[in-house]
């Protein structure tokens, strides 16, 4: 059983304390969730693939059930999850998130991971199920992008989160699941992957290499992992928390001047290859979030861009630059 003891923030055991299995735990949102979780008294247990890198998780993995084997063989999962009787199954696994991977056919296989885990669920007796969408559902707006947008994806990949979505939910409701499908817009923070733009801009810095970029002159949402995290444990634990949710940043600056913002932090005479790559054809020029729905629920970021950061340019520093 899981140590359910105060964490190192001050963050105690808490009544109505609930048994929840993670997909995902070890990727980038996933594993701030679960760290979330613990630290808040849930008991967890996470789905690892026997190859997956747990560095994620290093600090939390003797708090943790961890499952072996993975969604593409449900049969074993079946039998472990039955024996671990989650009270809410939350899905943030997802198969070729890599920008070169949006386009390839093994999005479609995530369709059916999603469809299927949600099946499994039911047949688990979870009594909800939340699942991690995206922004890529909805396809370029230019303004903030609400839940009642009409969707249209430029991509396989927003297509099949489309798919996975409306189809774990409409199963969910079929098996008497309360279901929740958080649209997630960008995200930051340590720990991500260093093919996204903020790590690689402090990689590329770091390293004291150029770093060629677009224009710029997208306006852009960022929202910290640990707002992202709070918002999925409020679907988890909020009984209203039904439907399509957005996460995301409110507040969506123009891009250039974050890139600038994260340059003075690293290395403040760096020059910015601004223009010397072009967008691609579907390009999205505004990423801002109307995050109302989330926000009556009780959410409320509280991590502002500069503090943020500051922390992960910190956080890189001291883990690869040291």
């Amino acid at each position: 059983m899981p140590k359910r003891d105060i964490d190192d923030a001050g963050v105690a055991d808490l009544p109505g304390a609930m048994r929840v299995f993670a997909t995902g735990a070890s990727g980038f949102l996933g594993s701030y969730l679960v760290a979330d979780l613990v630290a808040r008294g849930h008991e967890v247990a996470v789905l690892l693939r026997p190859a997956s890198s747990y560095w994620r998780l290093a600090q939390l993995h003797d708090r943790l059930h961890v499952i072996p084997g993975s969604l593409e063989h449900p049969d074993g999962l079946r039998g472990a999850l039955g024996a671990f009787a989650p009270e809410v199954v939350v899905h943030m696994a997802w198969r070729g998130v890599a920008g070169s991977d949006r386009n390839s056919p093994v999005q479609a296989a995530n369709v059916a991971d999603t469809v299927g885990l949600a099946e499994i669920a039911a047949e688990a007796g979870a009594r909800i199920f939340v699942g991690a969408g995206s922004q890529a559902e909805y396809g370029p707006y230019d303004r903030a992008i609400q839940e009642d947008d009409v969707p249209r994806p430029t991509t396989l990949y927003g297509m099949a989160k489309l798919a996975a979505g409306s189809m774990a939910m409409r199963l969910c409701e079929e098996r008497g699941l309360r279901a929740a499908w958080l649209r997630i817009f960008s995200t930051y923070g340590p720990k991500d992957a260093d093919h996204w733009l903020i790590p690689s801009t402090i990689r590329n810095l770091r390293s004291g290499h150029h770093m060629a970029l677009t224009a710029c002159e997208q306006r852009w949402g960022f929202l910290h992992a640990r707002d992202a995290a709070s918002a999925f444990r409020l679907a988890i634990t909020h009984e209203a928390a039904s439907g399509v949710f957005n996460v995301g940043s409110a507040d969506a600056p123009p891009l250039r001047e974050t890139v600038t913002r994260l340059r003075d932090l690293v290395d403040p005479g760096a020059a910015l290859g601004f223009g010397e790559l072009a967008y691609r054809p579907d390009q999205v020029m505004v990423l801002a979030a109307d995050v109302s729905r989330m926000l009556a629920l009780g959410w409320k970021p509280e991590v502002p861009l500069d503090e943020g950061l500051r922390e992960t340019v910190e956080w890189h520093d001291a883990t690869k630059f040291s």
